[in-house]
């Protein structure tokens, strides 16, 4: 018997970092309290194995009361070829966002990229979320959807790009579009064998990479590196350092106004 994955958490919510609290927050919205708390315990108890992300398809097995295990998917809406060329172009304007994603971060503001193309990084509703058990529970979701709901939020802890794939793109496929797009990684559309020469290193981009344009970016709000920085462990009259910082940079920006 093959082993199953357990939840680490034991007791408490499911989900640490703020894109899984996300996810989780969503399910717990609209589903049922007592089978999300079976579910937990199917979590917990090394119940689901199998667990694979795909492009708008995750699927799974949850061991129940039947000898043979039961099949899960989770299905959402795609996001097609074209708006995920607008996320790439969109991404790669913006040098902050561009940077985190390269070093491997998960930006919290990505989701306003998505919003502001009429696109969703995460299911807006449960009618965009499509739960598939075929177990005899026609409870939305059932214990074995709500096990593998939760499993799935700690993998997105573990690896945050699962959720671009979920949503239809990997991460190799996104970075390389990103280092494309800042010409650190070549075009395969464009790539010539010839010799490399300092002429050769320093000529300006050519074809479709110097016709692209680029939106500006929108204005960077105040106080916009607090939220992105770790704050240090520092207190200023029982006040978070951030917290006492803000005012200032809320000051700082109305003096760029005027």
């Amino acid at each position: 018997m093959d082993e199953g994955l357990r939840a680490r958490t034991r007791r408490g919510s499911i989900g640490a970092r703020w894109w899984s609290r996300r996810f989780i927050d969503l399910v717990e919205s609209f589903a049922d309290a007592g089978r999300l708390q079976r579910g937990r315990a199917y979590a917990r108890g090394g119940n689901v194995f199998d667990l694979r992300v795909e492009a708008h398809e995750v699927t799974a097995k949850v061991r129940g009361s039947a000898p043979e295990p039961y099949e899960v998917a989770l299905g959402i809406e795609a996001i097609d070829e074209d708006g995920w060329r607008a996320v790439e172009a969109e991404l790669a304007s913006r040098a902050l966002f561009r940077a985190r994603l390269l070093a491997g971060e998960m930006p919290p503001e990505i989701e306003w990229v998505f919003a502001e193309l009429g696109l969703a990084l995460f299911p807006d509703s449960a009618s965009d979320l499509h739960l598939m058990c075929d177990c005899p529970d026609w409870g939305d979701p059932c214990k074995h959807a709500a096990a593998v709901l939760y499993l799935l939020a700690e993998a997105f802890d573990d690896d945050p790009f699962l959720i671009l794939q979920w949503n239809g793109r990997r991460r190799d496929q996104l970075l390389g579009a990103l280092r494309r797009a800042t010409g650190t990684e070549p075009d395969p559309l464009e790539m010539r064998e010839e010799p490399l020469t300092a002429e050769g290193f320093w000529t300006p981009p050519s074809g479709l990479a110097r016709l692209r344009e680029r939106p500006p970016a929108p204005p960077v709000p105040p106080g916009f590196v607090l939220q992105l920085a770790a704050p240090p462990p520092v207190r200023v009259r029982r006040r978070a350092l951030a917290d006492v910082l803000a005012p200032a940079y809320e000051a700082l920006a109305g003096q760029d106004e005027d």
